[in-house]
């Protein structure tokens, strides 16, 4: 409930923005708050150590395939053009469309691929620690 809360009061504090032309000049939509990643296990603790946040501007080309990987540390995005799907070990998958946030799985193998016909563009954000990967390939792509 604490997160939700601190969203609330950031959603009121920026609503009460003096207007410009009768419009509010700001607008917040909460895209995603979960504990969960999408296929719903529960997202790890994390660590005591010194945080570091990384984000990525990740583009695929239509038809690309992402090699299966894993990520040790927790990770959540937004696509923002194009299709993307994700497909995890267990064969179950995740069909994103421009605007659809998502959070990872951490430490489960899986891969993207775009099969749509444009190129997809995705905005990751990763929440690790100095000098630990953001992912770890497989040595060898099933």
């Amino acid at each position: 409930m604490k997160a939700v809360f601190g969203i609330t009061c950031l959603t009121l504090a920026l609503a009460s923005c003096v207007s410009v032309q009768g419009t509010k000049p700001i607008h917040v939509d909460v895209l995603k708050q979960t504990t969960s990643s999408w296929d719903g296990s529960a997202l790890p603790k994390y660590p005591t150590k010194q945080p570091e946040v990384t984000i990525l501007r990740i583009t695929i080309a239509p038809g690309a395939r992402l090699p299966w990987h894993k990520h040790p540390i927790i990770n959540a995005g937004v696509l923002l053009h194009g299709k993307l799907t994700i497909l995890a070990e267990n064969h179950e998958s995740l069909h994103l469309n421009a605007g659809d946030p998502f959070v990872e799985e951490v430490n489960k193998w899986h891969y993207g691929i775009n099969e749509g016909t444009e190129t997809a563009e995705v905005i990751v954000f990763y929440a690790g620690e100095p000098g630990e990967p953001l992912s770890i390939p497989r040595d060898s792509d099933h």
